[in-house]
Protein backbone atom coordinates (compact mmCIF):
# COMPACT_ATOMS: atom_id res chain seq x y z
CA UNK A 1 0.00 0.00 0.00
CA UNK A 2 2.97 2.37 0.46
CA UNK A 3 4.73 1.71 -2.51
CA UNK A 4 0.94 2.61 -4.00
CA UNK A 5 0.84 6.23 -2.59
CA UNK A 6 4.38 6.70 -3.62
CA UNK A 7 3.44 6.18 -7.11
CA UNK A 8 0.24 8.43 -7.01
CA UNK A 9 2.85 11.25 -5.91
CA UNK A 10 5.49 10.60 -8.80
CA UNK A 11 3.13 11.70 -11.76
CA UNK A 12 5.49 11.63 -14.88
CA UNK A 13 5.37 14.32 -17.86
CA UNK A 14 4.34 12.75 -21.10
CA UNK A 15 7.90 12.86 -23.03
CA UNK A 16 6.51 14.52 -25.95
CA UNK A 17 4.75 17.12 -23.67
CA UNK A 18 8.62 17.79 -22.05
CA UNK A 19 10.43 18.58 -25.58
CA UNK A 20 8.05 20.68 -26.72
CA UNK A 21 7.81 22.49 -23.14
CA UNK A 22 11.70 22.29 -23.70
CA UNK A 23 11.28 23.93 -27.10
CA UNK A 24 9.58 26.71 -26.11
CA UNK A 25 11.98 27.93 -23.61
CA UNK A 26 14.75 27.56 -26.55
CA UNK A 27 12.19 29.86 -28.85
CA UNK A 28 12.24 32.47 -25.79
CA UNK A 29 16.14 33.03 -25.69
CA UNK A 30 16.12 34.18 -29.28
CA UNK A 31 12.86 36.50 -28.76
CA UNK A 32 14.06 37.84 -25.17
CA UNK A 33 17.35 38.96 -27.78
CA UNK A 34 15.62 40.15 -30.53
CA UNK A 35 13.41 42.47 -28.34
CA UNK A 36 16.37 44.12 -26.24
CA UNK A 37 18.21 44.66 -30.14
CA UNK A 38 20.85 42.19 -29.87
CA UNK A 39 19.52 39.90 -32.30
CA UNK A 40 21.55 41.44 -34.95
CA UNK A 41 24.25 39.36 -33.13
CA UNK A 42 22.76 35.89 -34.09
CA UNK A 43 21.90 36.72 -37.76
CA UNK A 44 21.98 40.31 -39.87
CA UNK A 45 18.16 39.27 -40.39
CA UNK A 46 17.23 39.77 -36.82
CA UNK A 47 18.31 42.94 -36.31
CA UNK A 48 14.59 44.40 -36.47
CA UNK A 49 13.37 44.34 -32.80
CA UNK A 50 9.70 42.94 -34.20
CA UNK A 51 11.57 39.98 -35.28
CA UNK A 52 11.34 38.47 -32.25
CA UNK A 53 8.02 38.53 -32.56
CA UNK A 54 8.28 35.40 -34.95
CA UNK A 55 10.13 34.06 -32.00
CA UNK A 56 7.42 34.91 -29.00
CA UNK A 57 4.15 33.34 -31.36
CA UNK A 58 6.14 30.30 -32.14
CA UNK A 59 7.24 29.74 -28.31
CA UNK A 60 3.94 30.08 -27.18
CA UNK A 61 2.32 27.43 -29.87
CA UNK A 62 5.01 25.50 -28.90
CA UNK A 63 3.81 25.79 -25.33
CA UNK A 64 0.13 25.35 -26.02
CA UNK A 65 1.26 22.43 -27.97
CA UNK A 66 2.93 20.48 -24.99
CA UNK A 67 -0.19 21.62 -23.31
CA UNK A 68 -2.29 18.84 -24.67
CA UNK A 69 -0.62 15.50 -24.29
CA UNK A 70 0.02 16.62 -20.66
CA UNK A 71 -4.19 17.75 -20.06
CA UNK A 72 -4.68 14.03 -21.83
CA UNK A 73 -2.21 11.90 -19.76
CA UNK A 74 -3.76 13.21 -16.85
CA UNK A 75 -7.23 12.18 -18.06
CA UNK A 76 -6.22 8.99 -18.91
CA UNK A 77 -4.91 8.72 -15.11
CA UNK A 78 -8.05 10.27 -13.75
CA UNK A 79 -10.46 7.60 -15.91
CA UNK A 80 -7.86 4.71 -14.72
CA UNK A 81 -8.66 5.64 -11.26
Amino acid sequence: MADEAVSRHRRRMPFSALVLFVLAGLCLVPALLCFAGEGARLHPALSDPMAGLAFLVSAIALAGSGAFPLVLSRLARRDGE
